[in-house]
């Protein structure tokens, strides 16, 4: 067995075990990658060590650091309440505004999983006050936390943009966030559509019927500050997302505005295992030719007419299961530049932009961590199995609007300036 099949073995095991609960994938990586160190020639343990991404590694840390301090202190909860009470009773403003908070907290850096963790428990409250379908409840949380989830300042839009980088794509940041955007977005917005159309009446509520929210206190203030800091350093200043994140979490220890214990305790270590975890073994890969092996059989399932479609089928399928950003992401955006030599053409840019969305489209399903979040915040059991049936089928149904999406509109979005 030469090397490239036996890293590229390696790799479809790691997709395969992503599929089940009983494991992090990011450690099943590791050891894989360990395995082959020790018995791939031109491979020794200390390569693993090597190909560990330190960089991501910190970036991821800082940034989940950061949010972990302000949700064990009650910032962002607070903040998600007041602008839910925006909607000032009307049931047909809720939904957005479910969307746009998802939205908010998602882009400014923690990415969708915390965020729907954080809203949605709120939206369903909500809905079942207001008579809101609690589907359509789950549906715009979900949504628009993934909306969000590939904003620049966002760990999963870093993971993106970095694995891009990678295969030559640098410099795109704005078109991976607008793109995976707008199509939430749109498939939002008929969503809303239909539920109008199928309840045109509206539920009144009164605005007591939402959760009483307290004012902020100074940890809290202090905490939106620091945000608001690290965000604008981001942005404007162009400084180190994960490192001055990790500079405004020293800064919240010293203030007394975090507690240092609470902050650790509430950061996903699991996915940020799973994401280093998975982008060392992809390294490894890529070190021995099993990427371009790969690429030659995604080539087999496409032509240049149809790669865009293809691919966002394929990585749409996965992800229903399968981790968007620990997995999907890191095993198949370094693949474009191989997979479109072997095919003779396409734009690259557009394949990677259909792999994003793609693999973030289906991500409701209930099987996924977003639409899990969503049941499980729903306290009816009837009800939850209901809403169970119905996010499975619009995850499944978003493999194939994906993939039309993708072939459409892709490679126009990809080609604008």
């Amino acid at each position: 067995m030469t090397p490239a099949v036996a890293s590229l073995l390696a790799l479809l095991l790691a997709i395969a075990l992503s599929f089940s609960a009983r494991v992090n994938v990011g450690v099943a990586a590791l050891a894989l990658a360990f395995g082959l160190g020790l018995f791939v020639p031109g491979l020794r343990a200390e390569t693993v060590a090597g190909a560990f991404p330190s960089s991501l590694f910190l970036t991821l840390l800082g940034v989940t650091l950061l949010f972990a301090a302000t949700e064990a202190n009650g910032t962002l909860a607070r903040v998600a309440r007041r602008a839910v009470r925006l909607a000032r009773g009307d049931a047909r403003v809720v939904p957005w505004l479910l969307f746009a908070v998802a939205f908010g907290v998602s882009a400014v850096g923690p990415g969708a999983v915390p965020s729907v963790a954080l809203v949605a428990p709120l939206a369903a409250a909500v809905a079942s006050q207001m008579r809101i379908s609690p589907f359509l409840g789950a549906l715009f949380v979900a949504n628009g936390a993934n909306a969000g989830n590939l904003s620049p300042l966002s760990a999963v839009g870093i993971i993106a943009n970095s694995r891009m980088a990678e295969a030559g794509l640098a410099g795109h940041e704005s078109k991976v966030f607008a793109a995976n955007a707008l199509a939430h977005l749109l498939l939002t917005g008929a969503a809303y559509a239909f539920w109008l159309w199928r309840r045109p009446a509206t539920a009144e509520a009164a605005l007591a019927a939402t959760p009483a929210v307290e004012p902020l206190d100074a940890r809290q203030r202090l905490s939106f500050v620091v945000i608001g800091a690290w965000a604008l350093g981001a942005v404007i200043f162009r400084l180190p997302v994960g490192l001055s994140a990790l500079a405004g979490v020293v800064c919240l220890f010293v203030l007394r505005a975090a507690d240092e214990p609470a902050t650790l305790r509430a950061v996903p270590w699991g996915a940020v295992l799973m994401v280093t975890g998975m982008s060392t073994l992809v390294s490894l890969v890529e070190k021995t030719g099993g990427m371009e092996l790969f690429s030659g059989l995604l080539a087999r399932m496409a032509t240049p007419a149809t790669v865009n479609g293809a691919m966002a089928f394929v990585t749409g399928l996965i992800s229903i299961w399968s981790s968007t950003s620990g997995v999907v992401l890191p095993a198949f955006l370094p693949t474009v530049p191989g997979l479109l030599a072997r095919l003779g053409g396409g734009d690259p840019l557009a394949v990677s932009l259909s792999i994003n969305v793609g693999s973030s489209l289906v991500d409701v399903s209930p099987l996924s961590t977003l639409g899990a979040l969503c049941v499980a915040a729903v306290e009816d059991p009837a009800t939850a199995q209901s809403l169970f049936r119905r996010l499975l089928a619009w995850g499944l149904s978003m493999t194939l609007v994906g993939a039309l999406l993708c072939q459409l509109f892709a490679t126009p979005f990809a080609m604008l300036h």
